[in-house]
């Protein structure tokens, strides 16, 4: 059986680390380094998604604007156009979204609001447990 991005939730929560357009490059890295993390979803009006703002996307603005990327908006840098999942989606179609689509991070959407962030870490732990789960079941059939 295989487990949907709910179940996933259900489990690490659903906190999202967000920012609003106008926050700018400096404060986000603050942010990305602070928590810890990789990525930081941009939300307008009424926790919508309006784009993502990665790691990638702070070095795509350093490169391309020196120093000066760093007082650049995310609305400015960020990554638009976002793809979403929802929490009927199960694993798998999530890890070949993922793969197709080189992204670490993916906004789960409900109701065309945020509902929580999986990312690649996620997926794996999920994907291991499933794993050890049907090896123990197999186990049990075999010592039956």
């Amino acid at each position: 059986m295989t487990s949907s991005v709910k179940a996933i939730l259900d489990l690490k929560g659903r906190d999202v680390i967000t920012a609003g357009p106008n926050t700018t490059v400096a404060e986000a890295a603050a942010i990305l380094s602070k928590k810890k993390i990789g990525a930081i979803v941009v939300v307008g009006m009424e926790n919508r998604i309006s784009g993502m703002f990665t790691e990638r996307d702070l070095v795509h603005a350093i490169a391309k604007h020196g120093k000066e990327g760093l007082d650049q908006s995310l609305a400015q840098v960020m990554t638009a156009k976002v793809y979403r999942c929802h929490e009927e989606t199960t694993v798998n179609e999530l890890m070949e979204l993922m793969t197709s689509r080189r992204f670490r991070h993916v906004p789960v959407e409900s109701n065309g609001k945020l509902a929580g962030i999986i990312s690649i870490g996620d997926v794996v732990k999920s994907r291991i447990a499933e794993v050890e789960r049907e090896a123990e079941e197999i186990k049990a059939y075999i010592a039956g």
